[in-house]
Protein backbone atom coordinates (compact mmCIF):
# COMPACT_ATOMS: atom_id res chain seq x y z
CA UNK A 1 0.00 0.00 0.00
CA UNK A 2 1.14 3.74 -1.31
CA UNK A 3 0.79 6.34 1.49
CA UNK A 4 -2.06 7.40 3.05
CA UNK A 5 -4.57 10.63 2.43
CA UNK A 6 -5.52 12.13 5.18
CA UNK A 7 -9.59 12.30 5.78
CA UNK A 8 -11.15 15.70 4.54
CA UNK A 9 -8.12 15.94 1.82
CA UNK A 10 -9.85 16.47 -1.27
CA UNK A 11 -9.00 15.17 -4.40
CA UNK A 12 -9.85 16.81 -8.25
CA UNK A 13 -9.18 18.20 -11.57
CA UNK A 14 -9.38 21.86 -13.27
CA UNK A 15 -10.06 23.67 -16.40
CA UNK A 16 -10.87 26.73 -17.70
CA UNK A 17 -14.14 27.63 -20.35
CA UNK A 18 -11.64 28.80 -23.46
CA UNK A 19 -9.40 25.56 -23.20
CA UNK A 20 -11.88 23.29 -23.63
CA UNK A 21 -15.07 24.83 -24.37
CA UNK A 22 -15.39 25.60 -28.17
CA UNK A 23 -18.93 26.44 -29.11
CA UNK A 24 -17.28 30.23 -30.15
CA UNK A 25 -20.17 30.64 -32.43
CA UNK A 26 -22.59 31.17 -29.29
CA UNK A 27 -20.49 33.32 -27.00
CA UNK A 28 -18.60 36.74 -27.68
CA UNK A 29 -15.76 37.09 -29.22
CA UNK A 30 -13.24 37.58 -26.70
CA UNK A 31 -9.80 38.65 -26.81
CA UNK A 32 -8.31 35.56 -26.90
CA UNK A 33 -9.99 34.86 -30.17
CA UNK A 34 -8.72 37.96 -31.79
CA UNK A 35 -5.12 37.55 -30.44
CA UNK A 36 -4.95 34.23 -31.72
CA UNK A 37 -6.44 35.26 -35.32
CA UNK A 38 -4.09 38.58 -34.68
CA UNK A 39 -1.35 36.11 -34.71
CA UNK A 40 -1.77 33.73 -36.75
CA UNK A 41 -1.51 31.12 -34.25
CA UNK A 42 -2.59 27.61 -35.96
CA UNK A 43 -4.73 26.00 -32.68
CA UNK A 44 -8.09 27.87 -31.54
CA UNK A 45 -10.80 28.24 -29.22
CA UNK A 46 -13.57 28.03 -31.99
CA UNK A 47 -13.78 24.12 -30.86
CA UNK A 48 -11.55 23.47 -28.22
CA UNK A 49 -12.36 20.03 -26.57
CA UNK A 50 -15.72 20.37 -27.66
CA UNK A 51 -16.81 20.46 -24.26
CA UNK A 52 -19.80 22.11 -24.41
CA UNK A 53 -21.41 19.43 -27.10
CA UNK A 54 -19.55 16.71 -25.42
CA UNK A 55 -21.19 18.00 -21.90
CA UNK A 56 -22.48 14.91 -20.61
CA UNK A 57 -19.44 12.09 -21.79
CA UNK A 58 -16.57 14.73 -19.74
CA UNK A 59 -19.44 14.71 -16.74
CA UNK A 60 -19.58 10.69 -16.90
CA UNK A 61 -15.69 10.89 -16.98
CA UNK A 62 -15.50 12.23 -13.93
CA UNK A 63 -17.15 10.34 -12.37
CA UNK A 64 -15.44 7.36 -13.50
CA UNK A 65 -12.54 9.22 -11.97
CA UNK A 66 -14.37 9.19 -8.94
CA UNK A 67 -13.39 13.10 -8.96
CA UNK A 68 -14.17 14.55 -5.53
CA UNK A 69 -14.03 18.31 -6.97
CA UNK A 70 -14.26 19.67 -10.31
CA UNK A 71 -12.73 23.26 -10.96
CA UNK A 72 -13.99 25.18 -14.47
CA UNK A 73 -14.57 28.60 -14.70
CA UNK A 74 -17.31 30.80 -16.43
CA UNK A 75 -16.67 32.10 -20.16
CA UNK A 76 -17.78 35.94 -19.43
CA UNK A 77 -18.43 35.86 -23.28
CA UNK A 78 -20.73 33.25 -22.97
CA UNK A 79 -23.03 34.55 -20.63
CA UNK A 80 -22.39 38.27 -21.33
CA UNK A 81 -21.71 38.76 -25.28
CA UNK A 82 -20.43 42.42 -24.80
CA UNK A 83 -19.63 42.64 -21.41
CA UNK A 84 -22.98 43.46 -20.15
CA UNK A 85 -26.38 44.10 -20.85
CA UNK A 86 -28.61 41.42 -21.20
CA UNK A 87 -27.56 37.64 -20.18
CA UNK A 88 -27.60 34.64 -23.18
CA UNK A 89 -30.09 32.60 -21.59
CA UNK A 90 -28.72 29.26 -23.59
CA UNK A 91 -25.17 30.39 -22.18
CA UNK A 92 -26.51 30.48 -18.68
CA UNK A 93 -28.36 27.13 -19.39
CA UNK A 94 -25.11 25.60 -20.12
CA UNK A 95 -23.55 26.16 -16.83
CA UNK A 96 -27.22 24.93 -15.28
CA UNK A 97 -26.40 21.75 -16.48
CA UNK A 98 -22.85 21.92 -15.37
CA UNK A 99 -23.05 22.47 -12.13
CA UNK A 100 -26.06 20.10 -11.97
CA UNK A 101 -24.22 17.75 -13.61
CA UNK A 102 -21.17 17.96 -11.50
CA UNK A 103 -23.68 17.85 -8.00
CA UNK A 104 -25.78 14.73 -9.38
CA UNK A 105 -22.68 12.36 -9.70
CA UNK A 106 -21.37 14.09 -5.87
CA UNK A 107 -18.46 15.94 -7.75
CA UNK A 108 -18.19 19.26 -5.82
CA UNK A 109 -18.06 22.58 -8.05
CA UNK A 110 -15.52 25.47 -7.91
CA UNK A 111 -16.24 28.04 -10.12
CA UNK A 112 -13.39 30.10 -11.40
CA UNK A 113 -15.10 34.05 -12.63
CA UNK A 114 -12.10 34.93 -14.68
CA UNK A 115 -9.66 32.78 -16.40
CA UNK A 116 -8.08 35.42 -18.96
CA UNK A 117 -11.15 35.31 -21.73
CA UNK A 118 -12.29 39.05 -21.44
CA UNK A 119 -15.18 39.91 -23.48
CA UNK A 120 -13.61 41.56 -26.91
CA UNK A 121 -16.57 44.56 -26.78
CA UNK A 122 -14.49 45.24 -23.09
CA UNK A 123 -11.06 45.65 -24.19
CA UNK A 124 -12.40 47.51 -27.10
CA UNK A 125 -13.55 50.22 -24.23
CA UNK A 126 -10.57 50.41 -22.54
CA UNK A 127 -10.80 46.32 -21.02
CA UNK A 128 -8.59 46.11 -17.69
CA UNK A 129 -6.58 49.35 -18.60
CA UNK A 130 -9.44 51.40 -17.22
CA UNK A 131 -11.59 51.39 -14.09
CA UNK A 132 -14.69 50.77 -15.79
CA UNK A 133 -14.01 47.18 -16.24
CA UNK A 134 -14.42 47.18 -12.37
CA UNK A 135 -17.81 47.69 -11.98
CA UNK A 136 -18.31 45.78 -15.53
CA UNK A 137 -16.59 42.52 -13.40
CA UNK A 138 -18.71 43.08 -10.20
CA UNK A 139 -21.94 43.26 -12.01
CA UNK A 140 -21.13 40.06 -14.09
CA UNK A 141 -19.82 38.28 -10.74
CA UNK A 142 -23.22 39.00 -9.51
CA UNK A 143 -25.00 37.92 -12.53
CA UNK A 144 -23.45 34.70 -11.97
CA UNK A 145 -24.19 33.95 -8.03
CA UNK A 146 -27.56 35.23 -8.54
CA UNK A 147 -28.00 31.73 -10.84
CA UNK A 148 -25.75 29.30 -9.40
CA UNK A 149 -24.98 30.47 -5.96
CA UNK A 150 -27.91 28.00 -4.28
CA UNK A 151 -25.50 25.37 -5.81
CA UNK A 152 -22.16 26.37 -6.18
CA UNK A 153 -20.38 26.64 -2.78
CA UNK A 154 -16.59 27.45 -3.75
CA UNK A 155 -16.08 30.91 -5.72
CA UNK A 156 -12.92 32.40 -7.10
CA UNK A 157 -12.81 35.38 -8.32
CA UNK A 158 -9.46 35.11 -10.60
CA UNK A 159 -7.10 32.92 -11.85
CA UNK A 160 -3.55 33.80 -12.53
CA UNK A 161 -3.40 38.09 -12.29
CA UNK A 162 0.29 38.02 -12.09
CA UNK A 163 -0.13 36.26 -15.88
CA UNK A 164 -3.17 38.13 -17.70
CA UNK A 165 -1.44 41.62 -16.45
CA UNK A 166 2.36 41.01 -17.24
CA UNK A 167 2.38 38.18 -19.60
CA UNK A 168 -0.96 40.02 -21.19
CA UNK A 169 0.14 43.47 -20.98
CA UNK A 170 3.90 44.00 -20.47
CA UNK A 171 5.28 41.05 -22.56
CA UNK A 172 2.87 40.91 -25.25
CA UNK A 173 3.02 37.40 -25.63
CA UNK A 174 -0.57 36.80 -24.01
CA UNK A 175 -3.88 38.79 -25.18
CA UNK A 176 -4.44 41.41 -25.62
CA UNK A 177 -0.83 41.96 -26.47
CA UNK A 178 0.47 45.19 -24.88
CA UNK A 179 4.04 45.69 -24.08
CA UNK A 180 4.11 48.26 -21.31
CA UNK A 181 5.12 47.25 -17.47
CA UNK A 182 3.11 50.81 -16.53
CA UNK A 183 0.07 49.51 -18.44
CA UNK A 184 0.39 45.96 -16.42
CA UNK A 185 0.77 47.25 -13.13
CA UNK A 186 -2.33 49.28 -13.52
CA UNK A 187 -4.42 45.82 -15.15
CA UNK A 188 -3.18 44.43 -12.13
CA UNK A 189 -4.33 46.85 -9.97
CA UNK A 190 -7.73 47.11 -11.35
CA UNK A 191 -7.72 43.28 -11.28
CA UNK A 192 -7.07 42.98 -7.36
CA UNK A 193 -9.77 45.83 -6.98
CA UNK A 194 -12.18 43.41 -9.00
CA UNK A 195 -11.62 40.66 -6.55
CA UNK A 196 -12.47 43.02 -3.84
CA UNK A 197 -15.45 44.21 -5.36
CA UNK A 198 -16.89 40.84 -6.58
CA UNK A 199 -15.95 39.05 -2.95
CA UNK A 200 -18.47 41.58 -1.83
CA UNK A 201 -21.23 40.77 -4.52
CA UNK A 202 -20.71 37.29 -4.04
CA UNK A 203 -21.10 37.05 0.13
CA UNK A 204 -24.25 39.44 -0.48
CA UNK A 205 -26.05 37.53 -2.78
CA UNK A 206 -24.70 33.77 -1.29
CA UNK A 207 -23.79 34.29 2.30
CA UNK A 208 -22.57 31.10 3.13
CA UNK A 209 -20.17 30.86 -0.59
CA UNK A 210 -16.61 30.44 0.23
CA UNK A 211 -14.20 33.14 -1.68
CA UNK A 212 -10.74 32.53 -3.13
CA UNK A 213 -8.35 34.35 -5.64
CA UNK A 214 -5.99 31.55 -7.36
CA UNK A 215 -2.50 32.96 -7.76
CA UNK A 216 0.11 31.65 -9.88
CA UNK A 217 3.40 31.41 -7.65
CA UNK A 218 6.77 31.07 -8.72
CA UNK A 219 9.24 30.44 -5.59
CA UNK A 220 13.07 32.36 -6.29
CA UNK A 221 16.15 30.84 -4.88
CA UNK A 222 19.47 32.57 -5.95
CA UNK A 223 21.86 31.01 -8.37
CA UNK A 224 24.89 31.74 -6.09
CA UNK A 225 25.28 33.21 -2.51
CA UNK A 226 26.86 36.26 -4.41
CA UNK A 227 25.01 39.65 -2.85
CA UNK A 228 23.39 40.54 -6.13
CA UNK A 229 21.72 37.36 -7.03
CA UNK A 230 20.16 37.46 -3.38
CA UNK A 231 18.87 41.39 -4.32
CA UNK A 232 17.33 40.30 -7.96
CA UNK A 233 15.52 37.06 -5.90
CA UNK A 234 14.59 38.99 -3.26
CA UNK A 235 12.82 41.69 -6.33
CA UNK A 236 11.50 38.63 -8.34
CA UNK A 237 9.75 37.74 -5.28
CA UNK A 238 8.24 40.84 -4.68
CA UNK A 239 7.55 41.43 -8.69
CA UNK A 240 5.94 37.70 -8.88
CA UNK A 241 4.44 36.41 -5.81
CA UNK A 242 4.74 39.66 -3.04
CA UNK A 243 3.05 42.18 -5.12
CA UNK A 244 -0.19 40.10 -5.56
CA UNK A 245 -0.12 37.90 -2.08
CA UNK A 246 0.65 41.21 -0.12
CA UNK A 247 -2.24 43.13 -0.85
CA UNK A 248 -4.92 40.38 -0.93
CA UNK A 249 -3.86 39.69 3.01
CA UNK A 250 -4.08 42.94 4.37
CA UNK A 251 -0.30 43.87 3.90
CA UNK A 252 -1.06 46.59 1.06
CA UNK A 253 1.27 46.52 -1.69
CA UNK A 254 5.21 45.63 -0.79
CA UNK A 255 7.46 48.83 0.42
CA UNK A 256 10.28 47.58 -1.55
CA UNK A 257 8.34 46.92 -4.93
CA UNK A 258 6.59 50.13 -4.58
CA UNK A 259 9.82 52.20 -4.03
CA UNK A 260 11.33 50.53 -7.30
CA UNK A 261 8.31 51.23 -9.04
CA UNK A 262 8.09 54.37 -8.33
CA UNK A 263 11.75 55.44 -8.73
CA UNK A 264 11.40 53.91 -11.97
CA UNK A 265 8.64 55.94 -13.04
CA UNK A 266 6.46 52.65 -13.38
CA UNK A 267 3.34 52.93 -10.90
CA UNK A 268 2.56 55.16 -8.47
CA UNK A 269 1.05 53.12 -5.36
CA UNK A 270 -0.28 55.83 -3.43
CA UNK A 271 -3.61 56.09 -3.03
CA UNK A 272 -5.01 59.87 -4.65
CA UNK A 273 -1.18 59.70 -6.42
CA UNK A 274 -0.78 59.85 -9.94
CA UNK A 275 -1.88 56.32 -10.11
CA UNK A 276 -4.87 54.50 -10.82
CA UNK A 277 -4.75 53.81 -6.50
CA UNK A 278 -7.67 55.26 -4.92
CA UNK A 279 -8.57 55.87 -1.18
CA UNK A 280 -10.58 52.81 -0.19
CA UNK A 281 -8.59 50.23 -2.73
CA UNK A 282 -6.16 48.37 -0.43
CA UNK A 283 -9.34 47.67 1.82
CA UNK A 284 -11.04 46.79 -1.13
CA UNK A 285 -8.48 44.49 -2.21
CA UNK A 286 -8.07 42.92 1.65
CA UNK A 287 -11.45 41.40 1.54
CA UNK A 288 -10.95 38.13 3.87
CA UNK A 289 -10.12 35.15 2.30
CA UNK A 290 -12.02 32.12 2.75
CA UNK A 291 -9.64 30.24 1.13
CA UNK A 292 -6.17 30.75 -0.93
CA UNK A 293 -5.94 29.14 -4.51
CA UNK A 294 -2.52 28.25 -5.01
CA UNK A 295 -1.34 27.46 -8.63
CA UNK A 296 2.14 25.79 -8.68
CA UNK A 297 4.16 24.16 -11.28
CA UNK A 298 8.00 24.64 -10.50
CA UNK A 299 9.98 27.29 -8.99
CA UNK A 300 13.53 29.35 -10.31
CA UNK A 301 17.00 29.99 -9.73
CA UNK A 302 17.62 33.82 -10.22
CA UNK A 303 20.87 35.60 -10.89
CA UNK A 304 21.31 39.52 -11.19
CA UNK A 305 19.78 40.58 -14.44
CA UNK A 306 16.81 38.21 -14.38
CA UNK A 307 15.18 39.72 -11.40
CA UNK A 308 11.90 39.77 -13.37
CA UNK A 309 12.39 37.43 -16.22
CA UNK A 310 11.41 33.70 -15.87
CA UNK A 311 12.52 32.23 -18.89
CA UNK A 312 12.89 28.73 -18.63
CA UNK A 313 16.94 27.82 -18.81
CA UNK A 314 15.20 24.38 -21.05
CA UNK A 315 13.35 25.24 -24.12
CA UNK A 316 9.66 24.19 -24.31
CA UNK A 317 9.26 20.99 -26.57
CA UNK A 318 9.24 16.93 -26.63
CA UNK A 319 11.79 15.20 -25.37
CA UNK A 320 13.15 17.32 -22.36
CA UNK A 321 16.06 16.86 -20.09
CA UNK A 322 15.49 14.41 -17.49
CA UNK A 323 13.42 15.88 -14.61
CA UNK A 324 11.90 18.66 -16.33
CA UNK A 325 8.49 18.56 -18.47
CA UNK A 326 7.86 19.69 -21.61
CA UNK A 327 7.36 22.97 -20.82
CA UNK A 328 10.83 23.29 -19.94
CA UNK A 329 9.93 23.58 -16.31
CA UNK A 330 12.13 21.64 -13.16
CA UNK A 331 10.26 19.14 -11.54
CA UNK A 332 10.27 20.14 -7.90
CA UNK A 333 8.09 19.03 -5.26
CA UNK A 334 9.84 19.58 -2.33
CA UNK A 335 9.83 23.74 -3.47
CA UNK A 336 6.00 22.92 -3.44
CA UNK A 337 6.41 21.83 -0.04
CA UNK A 338 8.61 24.82 1.29
CA UNK A 339 6.24 27.28 -0.20
CA UNK A 340 3.60 25.87 1.44
CA UNK A 341 5.44 26.65 4.43
CA UNK A 342 5.53 30.12 3.74
CA UNK A 343 2.53 30.79 3.16
CA UNK A 344 1.38 29.61 6.26
CA UNK A 345 4.25 31.64 8.11
CA UNK A 346 4.19 34.62 6.17
CA UNK A 347 0.21 34.96 5.67
CA UNK A 348 -1.38 32.61 7.77
CA UNK A 349 -4.60 31.71 5.58
CA UNK A 350 -7.62 30.47 6.72
CA UNK A 351 -7.75 27.58 3.93
CA UNK A 352 -5.21 26.67 1.27
CA UNK A 353 -6.44 24.39 -2.27
CA UNK A 354 -3.97 23.70 -4.85
CA UNK A 355 -5.70 24.72 -7.51
CA UNK A 356 -3.46 23.76 -10.33
CA UNK A 357 -0.77 21.53 -10.26
CA UNK A 358 0.40 19.25 -13.06
CA UNK A 359 2.81 18.89 -16.03
CA UNK A 360 3.21 18.39 -19.70
CA UNK A 361 4.05 15.30 -21.30
CA UNK A 362 2.73 14.02 -24.78
CA UNK A 363 2.64 10.94 -24.27
CA UNK A 364 0.07 9.32 -26.94
CA UNK A 365 -2.03 6.04 -27.48
CA UNK A 366 -0.38 3.08 -27.93
CA UNK A 367 -1.41 -0.22 -30.58
CA UNK A 368 -3.72 -1.15 -27.60
CA UNK A 369 -5.42 2.32 -27.09
CA UNK A 370 -3.38 2.86 -23.57
CA UNK A 371 -1.76 5.84 -22.60
CA UNK A 372 1.57 4.81 -20.29
CA UNK A 373 2.25 8.47 -19.19
CA UNK A 374 4.73 7.15 -16.40
CA UNK A 375 6.34 11.00 -15.64
CA UNK A 376 2.98 12.43 -14.96
CA UNK A 377 2.02 9.63 -12.63
CA UNK A 378 5.01 10.09 -10.76
CA UNK A 379 5.11 13.89 -10.88
CA UNK A 380 1.39 13.80 -9.49
CA UNK A 381 2.17 10.97 -6.53
CA UNK A 382 5.03 13.30 -5.43
CA UNK A 383 3.50 16.59 -5.56
CA UNK A 384 0.66 15.35 -3.50
CA UNK A 385 2.80 14.08 -0.97
CA UNK A 386 4.33 17.02 -0.52
CA UNK A 387 1.17 18.69 -0.04
CA UNK A 388 0.49 16.13 2.44
CA UNK A 389 3.83 16.94 3.87
CA UNK A 390 2.93 20.32 4.47
CA UNK A 391 -0.68 19.25 6.06
CA UNK A 392 0.57 17.01 8.48
CA UNK A 393 2.94 19.86 9.00
CA UNK A 394 0.35 21.98 10.00
CA UNK A 395 -0.32 24.29 6.49
CA UNK A 396 -4.23 24.43 6.14
CA UNK A 397 -3.79 22.46 3.07
CA UNK A 398 -7.28 21.38 1.96
CA UNK A 399 -6.85 19.65 -1.47
CA UNK A 400 -5.66 19.02 -4.70
CA UNK A 401 -6.63 19.56 -8.17
CA UNK A 402 -4.80 18.67 -11.07
CA UNK A 403 -4.22 20.60 -14.01
CA UNK A 404 -5.89 19.18 -16.15
CA UNK A 405 -8.80 17.04 -16.67
CA UNK A 406 -8.14 17.09 -20.99
CA UNK A 407 -5.58 17.50 -22.91
CA UNK A 408 -6.63 20.95 -23.83
CA UNK A 409 -6.06 24.00 -25.69
CA UNK A 410 -2.42 25.38 -23.92
CA UNK A 411 -3.18 29.24 -25.11
CA UNK A 412 -0.10 30.24 -27.76
CA UNK A 413 1.23 26.33 -27.46
CA UNK A 414 -1.51 25.37 -28.37
CA UNK A 415 -2.46 21.59 -28.45
CA UNK A 416 1.28 20.59 -28.59
CA UNK A 417 1.42 21.06 -25.00
CA UNK A 418 -0.91 18.44 -23.39
CA UNK A 419 -1.63 18.49 -19.58
CA UNK A 420 -4.89 16.57 -19.17
CA UNK A 421 -5.56 13.10 -17.18
CA UNK A 422 -7.13 12.55 -20.45
CA UNK A 423 -6.12 12.13 -23.36
CA UNK A 424 -8.21 14.42 -26.13
CA UNK A 425 -7.43 13.11 -30.26
CA UNK A 426 -7.84 17.12 -31.31
CA UNK A 427 -8.92 15.59 -34.83
CA UNK A 428 -11.85 13.64 -33.70
CA UNK A 429 -12.07 14.64 -29.83
CA UNK A 430 -11.96 11.35 -28.97
CA UNK A 431 -10.86 10.47 -25.28
CA UNK A 432 -8.71 8.27 -23.58
CA UNK A 433 -8.01 7.93 -19.82
CA UNK A 434 -4.39 8.16 -19.51
CA UNK A 435 -2.57 5.74 -16.81
CA UNK A 436 -2.60 8.64 -14.79
CA UNK A 437 -6.07 8.81 -15.05
CA UNK A 438 -6.70 5.57 -13.42
CA UNK A 439 -3.85 6.19 -11.37
CA UNK A 440 -5.88 9.41 -9.16
CA UNK A 441 -8.90 7.17 -9.24
CA UNK A 442 -7.60 4.85 -7.61
CA UNK A 443 -5.65 7.29 -5.35
CA UNK A 444 -9.32 8.71 -4.43
CA UNK A 445 -10.47 5.24 -4.24
CA UNK A 446 -7.89 3.90 -1.88
CA UNK A 447 -7.44 6.77 -0.05
CA UNK A 448 -3.68 6.18 -0.93
CA UNK A 449 -1.01 7.19 -3.19
CA UNK A 450 -0.26 3.97 -4.61
CA UNK A 451 3.52 3.03 -5.97
CA UNK A 452 4.42 4.46 -9.42
CA UNK A 453 4.70 1.82 -11.98
CA UNK A 454 8.21 1.79 -14.26
CA UNK A 455 7.98 2.18 -17.46
CA UNK A 456 5.99 -0.08 -19.80
CA UNK A 457 6.82 -1.38 -22.97
CA UNK A 458 4.35 1.01 -24.47
CA UNK A 459 5.63 4.24 -22.75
Amino acid sequence: MGRSIPDGFVLGAATSAFQIEGAADRRGETIWDRFIRVRGLPDTGLVACDHVDRLDEDLDLMAELGLQAYRFSVAWARVLPEGHGRPDAAGLGFYDRLVDGLLERGIVPWLTLYHWDLPQALDDVGGWRVRDTVGRFTDYAALMVGRLGDRVPNWITHNEPWVASMLGHRDGVFAPGGTDMGEALTVAHHLLVSHGTAAQAIRAAAPAARVAAAIDCRPAVPATDREEDVVATRHFDGFRNRWFLDPLFGHGYPDDMVDAYRTAGRFDARPGGDGPVRDGDLDLIAQPLDVLGLNYYTGIRISAGREEDETPDVAPGPNPPEGHTEMGWPVQPDVLHGFLLRLQRDYAPASIMITENGASFSDGPDAEGRVHDVRRTAYLHDHLAAAIDAREAGVPVEGHLTWSLLDNLEWTQGFAQRFGVIHVDHTTQRRTVKDSGWWLRDAIASRTLPDVPGPSAGA
